[in-house]
Order: C-alpha cells, then structure tokens, then sequence
C-alpha cells in the first residue's frame, strides 16, 4: 500500500508486547529515558504517542534481540500521568485512532520514530441480530470484573457500536498476540465482531 508522504507525520512509538485497540485503556510504568522523555514531551505537546506491537525482540534497551515492529497501532492519549518515585512515571492511557507505519528510525537514544498515516475509524454500526449475544455476554463480564475489583474498560461504554464490543472482547480474551494484531487491523467492525462471537460461541460464553 502507497503512501503519499503529505499525509504521513511523525510519530514517537512505544513498542509493546500487547496490543492497544481504539477506545481501549492502557497503563504503563515507564522508567527508562527515552520512555520518560517521550511522555514529557507529548504530556507538553499534548500530542499522542503510537502504540505498535513488537512482532520479534523486546520494547527493553538491554535486549539482544533485533526488534522487528507490526505496521499498523493505535495512537494513545495521556490521560493520567503520575510520579510515584524519582524516575517512575505511572501513566494511563486511552486508545483513540489506528494508524500505518511508512518507515521507522531509531534515535541515538534508542526511541523509535514512525512516518505514519491515520486509518479511518470504525463506522458506528449497531451488531447484527445474530451478534447481540455478544453484548449482553460482555455486559455479564463487566458485571463479573466489577465484583473482583477490576474494570478494565474506559467509560462510557457503546454496546450499540459492533467495533466497541468486538474491540473489548480482544483486549481480555485469551487469545495470541498475532491473533489480537489481525484483529485489530480489520477494518471492518461487523467481519471483527462476527470472528469474535464465532470463538465465544465456541468456548461456550454466547450460546
């Protein structure tokens, strides 16, 4: 896929060994240099910072391994940034559009930085009837989080949006990180949430 380079701009990544979706919430502690400085810097700006997955290697500077980054993320926007000790930032985050890397260079101090283009977002399209058991299923889930202390999701929540339901399910199902990636990529939210029911109706959680 081309890219025309007007429609490309800069933007610092944080690899990871996860995968952020659109509307999705993320913490990090962040305690090396090149991490610290480029939430400083985008807490400054009030610029977002690209979240792409480490397809190969480790988002850790002392690793060996030689990283290799998927091409397509989700830009995150701070939403809480904390210091709880010298050196330690703990941050929050939410996750706002997709987009695709054109190229990457690594910086002396070892950020990586993308030429990237934004992708569209989902359409908000309501989930077929075949689909519905889905919502109420994460819904009951929700429930179930709440009561063990753990809310994952950012409020407020879209059961009448196909791309939010499926994209919730991905972030706590126990599914590969590959398997996350390609479904994060579909730009379809209605094919993404229909992948996503076939595999509860197949453990059993949507009947």
């Amino acid at each position: 896929m081309s890219m025309s380079d007007h429609d490309c701009f800069d933007l610092p990544l944080f690899p990871l060994q996860s995968v952020l979706f659109p509307g999705g919430l993320l913490g990090l502690k962040v305690f090396e240099a090149r991490y610290l400085d480029l939430v400083s810097d985008c807490l400054r700006a009030r610029q977002p910072f690209g979240v792409v997955a480490l397809e190969k290697g480790s988002e850790l500077k002392a690793s060996t391994t030689a990283v290799e980054l998927e091409r397509v993320g989700c830009l995150a926007e701070l939403i809480e940034v904390d210091s709880p000790q010298p050196g330690i930032l703990q941050v929050r985050c939410r996750g706002t559009q997709r987009f695709e890397i054109a190229d990457t260079t690594q910086q002396s101090d070892g950020l990586w930085v993308a030429r990237a283009r934004r992708l569209p977002g989902d359409e908000a399209v309501l989930p077929s009837a075949d689909l519905v058991g889905s919502a109420q299923g994460l819904a009951n889930a929700i429930n179930t989080l709440k009561q063990q202390g753990s809310i994952p999701f950012l409020e407020p929540y879209h059961f009448d949006e196909a791309g939010w339901l499926a994209n919730r399910w991905c972030e706590i199902l126990p599914i590969s990180l590959a398997a996350k990636q390609k479904l994060m990529e579909l730009p379809d939210p209605l094919v993404r949430l229909k992948l996503v029911d076939d595999f509860l109706r197949s453990k059993g959680v949507v009947v």
